[in-house]
This record gives C-alpha cells, sequence and structure tokens, in this order.
C-alpha cells in the first residue's frame, strides 16, 4: 500500500471528502514532499471496492495494486529516471484509456514528473485530459509547475502540496534514521531546501559529507588554493541539482546580505563567513548578474538538457571566483 506522510493529511481529507472528484488533478509543489506517494495512495483509494478513510488493502483490487498489477492503473513516468516521457508512450496510454476498464470500474492514470512531458508529448494527452472517457481520472505530479505548458495546467484541477514546517519534517526525519542527531537533521533538511524526502535520501548517500566537500571546494577557490578545473573534477560524482541548488541558495543569501546587511540574511551558517566576506568586495549588479545566470543553467539541469558537466562546473566556479578578483 502507498504510505502517506503526516504532513498530508489535511490535503488527504480535502481530496477524498469531494464525493464528486474532478476528472484530472495536478499535484504540485517543491521536490521532496512526497506528492507521487499522494497521488498513488489517491488513485488505489479510487479503485478500492470498499473504501473508507482510505484504501482498504483487502479487496481484489488493493490485492492486484499490491501485487503492481493491476490493470486500470496505469502510469505515464519517464523510461529512465531524467529522461522525458516521449510521445510514443503517451499515445499508448491514450489508446488503453479509450477501450473500456478491465475491472469495469474506473481508469486512473498517474503521470509523474509532469513536466518531463515535451511539447509533443504534452500535445497529444491535451484531447484525453479535455474530453475524458468515462470513469477515467488523471493525476499530474509537478516538481516545477512553470515547466508545464498553460494548456496542460488549465485542463487540471491544481491541489499545492506546500513543505511541511520544519518541526514537523525534522520530527519525521529522526524517526526514519535513528541514529541522527537533532543537529544533523536539521543541517540535512538545510541543505535540502528543507524538503523531507530528499533529507532523507541525502542522509542515506552521504550528503553532509558532499556538502562538507562542496563548501571546503569554496573556501579553496578563493584562498587560490584550487582551480575551477580542480573543483568540478573533485564534484564529479556530486549531482550537479545538488550542487546547483546549494549555489542557487548561496546566491540568494550572498544578494539579501548585500541589501540589507542583516545577519539573519545569511541562514547557511557552514558558507555565512564566506559569504560575508564576498559581500564586503562585490559589486550589488554583478552578484545579481551571476545569480541570473545560476537560476537560468539550473534550470537546463532540472530540464535534462545534455550538457557537459565539467565544463558547466568551471563556468560556475569562475563566475564566483571573479565576484571577489573585481
Amino acid at each position: 500500500m502507498a504510505n502517506r506522510y503526516p504532513w498530508q493529511q489535511g490535503i488527504w481529507q480535502q481530496l477524498i471528502d469531494n464525493p464528486r472528484p474532478a476528472h484530472a488533478y495536478l499535484l504540485h509543489g517543491p521536490e521532496g514532499t512526497g506528492k507521487y506517494q499522494l497521488a498513488l495512495a489517491l488513485a488505489k483509494y479510487w479503485l478500492c471496492q470498499q473504501p473508507k478513510q482510505q484504501a482498504c488493502g483487502q479487496c481484489s483490487s488493493c490485492k492486484l495494486i499490491a501485487a503492481d498489477s493491476h490493470p486500470d492503473l496505469l502510469q505515464l513516468l519517464p523510461v529512465e529516471k531524467g529522461k522525458n516521457i516521449v510521445i510514443s508512450q503517451v499515445r499508448e496510454l491514450v489508446d488503453t484509456i479509450m477501450q473500456t476498464s478491465q475491472q469495469g470500474g474506473r481508469q486512473v492514470v498517474i503521470i509523474e514528473p509532469a513536466e518531463a512531458m515535451g511539447v509533443a508529448a504534452a500535445n497529444a494527452l491535451l484531447k484525453s485530459l479535455e474530453e475524458p472517457t468515462k470513469d477515467t481520472y488523471f493525476i499530474l505530479v509537478s516538481h516545477q509547475l512553470g515547466f508545464l505548458l498553460p494548456t496542460i495546467k488549465s485542463r487540471c484541477l491544481l491541489q499545492r502540496c506546500p513543505l511541511p514546517t520544519t518541526d514537523e519534517s525534522q520530527h519525521w526525519l529522526q524517526q526514519q534514521v535513528a541514529e541522527l542527531t537533532a543537529e544533523q537533521a536539521q543541517q540535512l533538511l538545510q541543505i535540502a531546501g528543507h524538503s523531507p524526502l530528499l533529507a532523507l535520501e541525502l542522509a542515506k548517500t552521504d550528503g553532509l559529507a558532499q556538502r562538507a566537500t562542496v563548501v571546503a571546494g569554496v573556501k579553496q577557490l578563493f584562498k587560490g588554493q584550487a582551480t575551477p578545473s580542480d573543483l568540478a573534477g573533485a564534484w564529479a560524482k556530486i549531482p550537479l541539482t545538488l550542487i546547483f541548488a546549494w549555489f542557487a541558495a548561496w546566491g540568494h543569501e550572498l544578494f539579501s546580505f548585500k541589501v540589507t546587511q542583516l545577519p539573519a540574511a545569511l541562514s547557511s551558517t557552514d558558507m555565512a563567513v564566506v559569504l560575508g566576506f564576498l559581500a564586503k568586495h562585490a559589486e550589488i549588479t554583478e552578484i545579481n548578474q551571476t545569480q541570473q545566470w545560476v537560476l537560468a543553467e539550473r534550470q537546463k539541469v532540472l530540464q535534462h538538457v545534455p550538457l557537459r558537466a565539467d565544463l558547466l562546473l568551471e563556468s560556475l566556479l569562475i563566475r564566483w571566483q571573479a565576484l571577489l578578483r573585481r
């Protein structure tokens, strides 16, 4: 059975209390908050033969879902993680939902992440979203709502899935990893942009060590102890999504501190001294220009545009190094 998370209870109740659900929902919000798990739980609830406040887990429909063999639960996902959903996948889905459901009830389609559909694939889905066959329901999941076509968004009922509170996230994270101290849990949440599932993934993949490697590298860069090329090589095994998320956050803090001079703007404690030093020497216009470049390149990384990781990292570090030189 799909596991919902404690912070989703309010949204869940809102979704299941509707006696006439919308034909298409779009669950959107930051990555790492459990939107896919929520979508799967809702699909199981709709297909369950005797649901109460959740799917019963005992009926034949629930047993088929548990065995990953329910013919009326259809999922449109990238063939490989980080790849796009292609038009042939959408056409195959459309052909399937045009037929009668095999169990004689509802058909439920989960699409995740919805922004992985290119323009052609998204356009191929539009008619089915606008005029769905009887008893067919769509649940789209998006981590980057701005990347979706307006025509897709307009055909769905949007349901925002925000981050849980810091206390909720920290409590849950320490339940999942018993050996985590409160300080470690707080640090993991900070470097994960306060997304609990991403923080858990970082806890399991030595994310704190990766963060320490990047922070140490930035300090070496500004001390002249390492070149951008050296660091690009040293960071080769650290996901670009993480590195660009961290630099985007640091750029925002740097800009905010430069403008306000408020210490609270420097929320990344492991980089506060470096950012405070940079703020004394960098011009506001150059900080802004560098940040705009970082955000634009980060968008390409999130959209899985083919990029040379080593060259991109070198460019990133050269631009940050230039802030101090100027």
